[in-house]
């Protein structure tokens, strides 16, 4: 998170890049436009160019995918459109490579076919004169649809090598200078699914409504690599270099990409230490020879019929559950649907994954269960019958608990600061670690990192708090707690005086003269803005540095409530208030940033349920009322999203759960759909439930990596899940949200490595293509998943019984459910809308009767600090049934859970639905 104000008008962003020089516009505008119409698009053809201007759904007119608005500015020469194409080749058997691209320099177009169908032009001229190659590129309306195809011929007299060959891919992603509300109604993301033949892109307005555009191959058009187009410029001229565009790159644009058809060109020199999605590849050209690429435009009609539009154009569809990461211990399911059979599926590396044949459902389905064998990123390629190649990117991880458990020691140890000597007051705690080089992060110019605060600072402590929270471990929880009283309540916050439970912006700082004896690291840059002094450090005016201190007390106090002898520092009532009271100061230190949705901010509507649960009925309308405030700024928003960064992707959270609270329903829904315009469904572990961020390498990682990049499974993965399961959870038919959802709440189990190492997130781009070395802002992350994970058991007309978070199998009408979640204190069960939680004990296991109804709970054995198992039951869907679940026996409550004395071995919970 950037720690400046933010602003209305996204341009002034501080991170963003300086503007280009203005550049005068090119003669691409010059020579008109034609129209084309497919039946569901409308495209404007520039004749100079042969590049797009404008492309509109025909159920939507009005919405440009393109930056049709920006178009004049944008015509002059190195800023790239939809339509051009970027080309890697050599002579054959030679070592070196040659780049050229339609975009650089722009030649009139010399026009083949020009007629209400057609549009074909040589665009050879805009390549260099030197250059072996003739291109011809053709727009067409094809059986109903908008197609776009390039020929490129090998003029010369050598055999030539096509190493890299980018269809580039230009929608309107481009916020600079705009509001928020200007965002929303004009603005397009958009995602790949790096898929091989089967792969696609798609595009949806950030509000997430309205037709998707769905770009998908045309003949054999392999989606290989999705190549970024960066933004590197001439420093004399203002223009951007050859493969760059020059419109700046930043936290309102993440920049453009290119669909690589051929990338070998690529994975052999920039990307040559990195693992890409899939094998590079390069085609040949003998002297007259030519080749073919091209794409297909589709349209769905909205976000949740992406995959039915592919499947009515005959495109291969796959879906995994739970997703695309297979914890070692749960089966995965994977379901195709495609016109052509399977001839082979396989594991690359071969023993990765192991792939068992269920064969060909009843719904057309050719289903699979998988189990993932060794950890760590696989391919899984299909091939059909007619020849297309389908590749699925996968992750195996350990099994959940003991991921969460590795994280664990790895923080309390590895990453347990234990300094007295400090001059800066952080011992003893959890600091931020540098995995690349084994050291903790003593020191760092962006002051947070290393000052336990932010994002970035705060991260490691805030997931082993959570990790606490999910499964208390007696020796981490002692020196979580010594953090608390010796750290965080004190000195991190303040415990007295005139600004009392005031949250400080980094307990690090940069000035030499208040500690004389601290030598601070010389190779660092310490004149930025980033190298707070003292004053600045100690500012508690930033409210995004509060729910993290608000998830510690909230962690220990459900530890303490729910645990025997674990914590043994203060009583639970006391973690309670303490986390009351930093709610409450947030509001009055910090009230700037209240008004935008805070990361984590569910902790708050958390906490006022115990409050309630508790009787602490004063303390618990105080809250509401202060959130309430804040609920009703948002309530008078188009689009309550918000934050001190021009445009973002985590406050969205916390604005979801306090519009259903105060039954703003509209606002929910708008809230929802925009995450699901940034949240995807895709069959690749990395972007499946990946929400869209790209800025915080740059303000969270490791400044050896630090860029604008799209993030896979960064903090906002965990975060968004927990609107979109709760969501689910009210609308159990909704699959779709359960998928996403799903998908984001295992995300933040990938940044977990071997040994317990857990990063701020993964690199996309394909120079790297793996986790960055800083844990960084990894524990909001770890926060989505920790209170949001569950097990998720449903009915689906075309899979039949699917489990997400464990193992379920039917038998003579039962359905017997294996929990496998980091939790194993959550179950929902779908058809019968009923959500199952416990605040203490676990389960193991649980077999569901439909037709009875009856549900046996079985929860593990009582230990000596879980002696008891709480049970809460809650029925999600509301309706015009008067019945409502509860446990037969009937057992008392205490704080509203159902008290379950457990014994040595596992105890048996029958629930029943009972009159109300």
């Amino acid at each position: 998170m950037l720690l400046l104000t933010a602003s209305a008008a996204l341009c002034v962003s501080a991170q963003a890049p300086r503007e280009p020089r203005v550049l005068p516009p090119g003669p691409m505008l010059d020579g008109g436009r034609i129209t084309l119409r497919s039946s569901s698009l409308s495209v404007d053809i520039l004749k100079y160019s042969g590049t797009v201007a404008r492309l509109s759904p025909a159920a939507d007119p009005n919405l440009d995918y393109t930056p049709g608005d920006r178009l004049k500015e944008r015509s002059a020469d190195t800023f790239y459109h939809l339509g051009d194409l970027d080309l890697r080749f050599r002579t054959a058997g030679s070592s070196g490579w040659t780049d050229v691209s339609t975009a650089f320099h722009r030649e009139e177009a010399t026009v083949l076919q020009s007629d209400g169908d057609h549009f074909a032009a040589d665009v050879t001229s805009s390549l260099p004169s030197s250059t072996p190659l003739k291109l011809v590129r053709t727009w067409a309306v094809d059986k109903g649809d908008l197609v776009l195809r390039f020929t490129v011929t090998n003029g010369g007299s050598a055999a030539l090598e096509i190493g890299g060959a980018g269809i580039s891919m230009v929608f309107n992603n481009i916020m600079n200078g705009l509001t928020l509300d200007q965002s929303y109604r004009s603005c397009s993301f958009y995602d790949p699914y790096i898929g091989e033949d089967a792969g696609y892109v798609q595009v949806i307005r950030l509000n997430g409504l309205g037709p998707a555009l769905l770009i998908v191959p045309e003949g054999h058009t392999p989606f290989e690599a999705w190549k970024p187009i960066l933004d590197r410029r001439d420093r004399a001229t203002g223009k951007g270099l050859l493969g760059n565009d020059p419109t700046p790159r930043g936290t309102t644009f993440e920049g453009s990409y290119d669909w690589m058809v051929h990338s070998a060109g690529f994975a052999s020199t920039d990307w040559k230490s990195a693992a890409e999605w899939n094998p590079g590849t390069m085609q040949s050209l003998a002297p007259g020879e030519s080749a073919t690429f091209g794409l297909r435009f589709l349209v769905a009609p909205d976000i949740r019929h992406i995959e039915s539009t592919l499947t009515q154009h005959g495109r291969p569809v796959a879906v995994g559950i739970p997703g695309y990461i297979l914890p070692r211990d749960i089966d995965g399911r994977l379901f195709l649907r495609y016109d052509s059979p399977v001839r082979t599926i396989a594991s690359e590396p071969s023993d990765a994954v192991g792939i068992h044949d269920d064969g060909r459902n009843a719904a057309g389905l050719h289903a699979y269960t998988l189990h993932g064998k060794i950890w760590g990123r696989a391919r899984i390629v299909i091939t059909y019958g007619d020849g297309t190649v389908q590749s699925i990117g996968y992750r195996t991880i350990k099994p959940e608990t003991e991921a969460v458990a590795d994280m664990g020691r790895f923080l309390f140890h590895q990453q347990w600061f234990d300094q007295p000597s400090d001059p800066f007051h952080r011992s003893p705690s959890i600091i931020t670690y540098d995995d690349e080089v084994g050291q903790q992060v003593t020191q760092d110019s962006r002051v947070w990192m290393a000052g336990l605060s932010d994002e970035g600072g705060a991260g490691s402590w805030l997931a082993a708090a959570m990790k606490e929270y999910l499964e208390p471990n007696a020796e981490e929880v002692a020196k979580l707690e010594s953090f608390v009283d010796g750290v965080l309540w004190g000195h991190l916050q303040n415990s007295s005086g005139e600004h009392q439970y005031g949250v400080h912006k980094s307990l690090f700082f940069y000035q030499p003269e208040l500690v004389p004896g601290f030598t601070y690291n010389p190779a660092l840059n310490w004149t930025s803005w980033t190298s707070w002094n003292k004053k600045q450090a100690d500012d508690v005016g930033r409210s995004y540095d509060y729910p993290h201190v608000v998830a510690a007390y909230w962690s220990l106090y459900h530890i303490a409530r729910n645990t025997k002898g674990i914590v043994t520092r203060h009583p639970w009532d006391w973690y309670l208030n303490q986390a009351y009271e930093t709610s409450l100061a947030m509001c009055s230190e910090a009230p700037y940033y209240t008004r935008f949705g805070q990361m984590e901010g569910t902790v708050f509507l958390r906490l006022l349920d115990d409050l309630k649960e508790e009787g602490l009925t004063d303390q618990a309308a105080k809250l509401e009322a202060v959130m309430r405030t804040r609920a009703d700024i948002w309530k008078g928003e188009a689009y309550p999203f918000g934050s001190e960064m021009p445009w973002d992707s985590t406050g969205q959270e916390e604005v979801y759960g306090w519009s259903r609270y105060f039954h703003y329903d509209d606002k929910a829904t708008v809230t929802l759909n925009a995450i699901l315009a940034y949240d995807p469904a895709i069959p690749s572990w990395g972007y499946n439930g990946s929400a869209r961020r790209y800025w915080d390498f740059i303000y969270g990682g490791d400044p050896k990596y630090s860029r604008i990049e799209r993030q896979l499974h960064h903090y906002g993965s965990g975060l968004n899940a927990i609107p979109l399961l709760e969501e689910y959870r009210e609308h159990p038919s909704d699959l779709y949200l359960l998928r996403v959802g799903y998908g984001g709440v295992m995300g933040p189990l990938t940044n977990i490595d071997e040994k317990g190492f857990a990063s701020a997130a993964f690199h996309s781009f394909p120079d790297m293509m793996r986790f960055d070395p800083y844990t960084g802002d990894y524990g909001p992350n770890f926060f989505g998943h920790a209170v949001n994970t569950g097990t998720y058991v449903t009915h689906d007309d075309a899979m039949g019984w699917i489990c997400f978070g464990g193992n379920a199998t039917e038998h003579n009408g039962i359905v017997h459910v294996t929990v496998l979640d980091s939790s194993r204190n959550r179950l929902f069960i779908a058809p019968f809308g009923l959500w199952i939680t416990l605040d203490a004990g676990h389960l193991v296991s649980a077999e569901i009767d439909v037709k009875t109804p009856v549900v046996r709970l079985h929860l593990s054995a009582a230990t000596t600090s879980m002696p008891v198992g709480r049970v809460r039951l809650t029925q999600t869907v509301t309706g015009t049934n008067e019945r409502t679940w509860a446990i037969a026996s009937r057992p008392h409550l205490i704080a509203g859970a159902n008290v379950i004395q457990l014994g040595p071995a596992e105890t048996t919970v029958v629930l029943q639905e009972f009159e109300q």
